[in-house]
C-alpha cells in the first residue's frame, strides 16, 4: 500500500469496526484520533486542527449528520466523510448536497477507504495554506513596502534605515524586478532629506545628444534649437535626492562629466561660465555588475568607486525563501482592490508553482502571475507542459518536502526521517524551495 499522508477524526461507537479502521489507516500512513461517540469527537475538534472527519452516520445520541452541522458550523471548510450502512444510502446522497466530502457503504475496503480520506486531506491543507496567504496578505498591509521576513530582506531593511539616517551615497544593486527603485524611495524616504524633491533621471532613456543638457541644464542659446534656459534634472535635486536609475546604462562621455559633478559636488550648465554649488544625496541603481562592467572597459572605475561609497544588494526572489507566499497573497489582494472582483483560492497547480519555479522576472513578474490568477486568463500554471527534467524534479522535490510537513504537523525530525534525508540536506532543499516547517504547524 502506498504511504499516504492526512490526520483524520474517527467517529465509531462499533469498537471492533473502529479499531480495525483505525489500524488499517495507520498502516496506510494517516495520523487517527478514534472516538466511540460524536461529542468526545466535537470537544476534541478544538484541541487541534485535523484534516478530515470521518464518521459513522448511525451514532447514540448525537448522529454522524448532526456531529457534521456542528463541525461544519464552527469551519464550513473542515472535509466530512460519511459511512453509512445500505440503508442510509439516500441520506448520505443528500448530506453529498449539504456539503459532505462523500460518503462509503459498509462494508468497505480499507484502502478505498483510506485513498478517499487521503484526497480529502489533501483538500484540506489546500484551504489551510490559502487561510494563511490570506491572514499574511492581511498582516502585510500594514507593514509599509518592502515585504518579507526572509533574513535578507530583514537585513536589507535594516541597512537601509541605517543608510538613510547616514545621508550616505548609495549603489543599489540587484537583478531586475527585484525592487532597486523602491530600495532608493526607502533610502530617501527614511532619511533626513525626506521633505526635499527626490529626482529621478532614467538613464537608459537619455539620448546621447540631449543626456547633457538633460542632466546639466544649459544656459539661453547655447542649446541648438531653443533660446531658453533649462534648469537640468541635478540641480532640481539641490537639498534633496538624484536617484540615477540605471547608471550602467550612461555612455562614456557622460559617466566622466557625472564624476567631475559627484566629486565636485557642482554642476556647470552647457554655455555657462561658472559652476553652481549642489547640496545633494546620490543614489544610483545598476542591472548588472558595474565591477564586472568596469574590468571589461564598459564602465568607468573612477566612476564606479565614487557611487559605491555603500552598497546594497536587493536578492532576488528565489534566494528570499517563503516571502514569495507572502508577496503573491498582498498582490493578489491589491489586484482584487484595483480590479473590483474576487480572486478564487490558490489552486493546487498555482501552489506547485509559487514554490517550485526560480522567478526569474523576481518580484515584478510574480506581481503579473498573481493579476493573471486573479483574471483568470490563462493557465495558472503556465509553463508546467514545458518544464524540462530539471523543473519537473524541483516540483516534484517541493511536493514531497511539502507533504511530508503536512503529515508531521510541521515537524521536522518526523519528516527527516519520513524522508530519510540528513539534516543539513533537509534544510538546503527547505531554503532552495521555501518551505518554512512553522507554516505546517497548527
Amino acid at each position: 500500500m502506498t504511504a499516504l499522508s492526512g490526520r483524520v477524526l474517527l467517529v465509531e461507537d462499533d469498537e471492533p469496526l473502529r479499531l480495525a479502521t483505525e489500524q488499517g489507516l495507520e498502516l496506510a500512513g494517516l495520523s487517527v484520533r478514534a472516538f466511540p461517540t460524536a461529542e468526545g469527537a466535537l470537544a476534541a475538534l478544538g484541541e487541534d486542527t485535523d484534516d478530515v472527519l470521518l464518521t459513522d452516520v448511525r451514532l447514540p445520541r448525537m448522529d454522524g449528520l448532526q456531529l457534521m452541522a456542528a463541525v461544519r458550523a464552527s469551519d464550513p471548510d473542515l472535509p466530512v466523510v460519511l459511512v453509512t450502512g445500505h440503508g442510509d444510502v439516500p441520506m448520505a446522497v443528500a448530506a453529498l448536497k449539504d456539503g459532505a466530502f462523500d460518503f462509503l457503504t459498509k462494508p468497505f475496503a480499507i484502502d478505498h477507504l483510506a485513498a478517499v480520506v487521503a484526497r480529502a486531506a489533501e483538500r484540506r491543507q489546500l484551504v489551510l495554506e490559502n487561510r494563511r496567504l490570506r491572514a499574511a496578505a492581511d498582516a502585510a498591509a500594514g507593514a509599509g513596502p518592502l515585504l518579507g521576513e526572509s533574513a535578507a530582506i530583514v537585513r536589507l531593511r535594516d541597512d537601509i534605515r541605517r543608510l538613510a539616517e547616514a545621508d550616505l551615497d548609495v549603489l543599489v544593486e540587484g537583478e531586475t524586478g527585484t525592487g532597486k527603485d523602491l530600495v532608493a524611495a526607502m533610502l530617501h524616504r527614511q532619511g533626513p532629506r525626506a521633505r526635499r524633491p527626490m529626482v529621478t533621471v532614467d538613464c537608459a532613456a537619455l539620448s546621447d545628444a540631449l543626456a547633457e543638457a538633460e542632466l546639466f541644464g544649459h544656459e539661453a542659446d547655447s542649446v541648438a534649437h531653443t533660446r531658453r534656459s533649462r534648469r537640468g534634472l541635478a540641480a532640481a535635486s539641490d537639498g534633496g535626492t538624484l536617484l540615477l536609475d540605471g547608471v550602467d546604462a550612461l555612455g562614456p562621455p557622460l559617466q566622466a562629466k557625472l564624476l567631475r559633478m559627484l566629486e565636485d559636488r557642482e554642476v556647470r550648465p552647457i554655455g555657462a561660465t561658472r559652476a553652481e554649488p549642489l547640496n545633494l544625496h546620490v543614489v544610483a541603481t545598476a542591472r548588472v555588475d558595474l565591477g564586472a562592467a568596469a574590468d571589461a572597459g564598459a564602465f568607468r572605475a573612477d566612476l564606479l568607486h565614487r557611487l559605491a561609497l555603500t552598497r546594497l544588494r536587493v536578492p532576488p526572489l528565489r534566494e528570499r525563501g517563503t516571502d514569495r507566499m507572502l508577496l503573491f497573497a498582498t498582490f493578489v489582494a491589491e489586484a482584487q482592490d484595483r480590479l473590483n472582483c474576487a480572486a478564487p483560492s490558490p489552486s493546487d497547480a498555482v501552489r506547485r508553482r509559487l514554490h517550485a519555479y526560480d522567478w526569474p522576472g523576481n518580484v515584478r513578474e510574480l506581481r503579473n502571475y498573481a493579476y493573471e490568477v486573479v483574471l483568470g486568463s490563462g493557465d495558472p500554471a503556465r509553463g508546467g507542459d514545458e518544464l524540462g527534467l530539471k523543473e519537473r524534479v524541483a516540483t516534484f522535490e517541493a511536493e514531497a518536502m511539502a507533504n511530508a510537513l503536512s503529515s508531521t504537523g510541521g515537524n521536522v525530525s518526523r519528516a527527516m526521517l519520513l524522508l530519510r534525508l540528513p539534516r543539513k540536506t533537509f534544510y538546503e532543499k527547505l531554503a532552495r524551495h521555501g518551505l518554512d516547517p512553522d507554516s505546517f504547524r497548527s
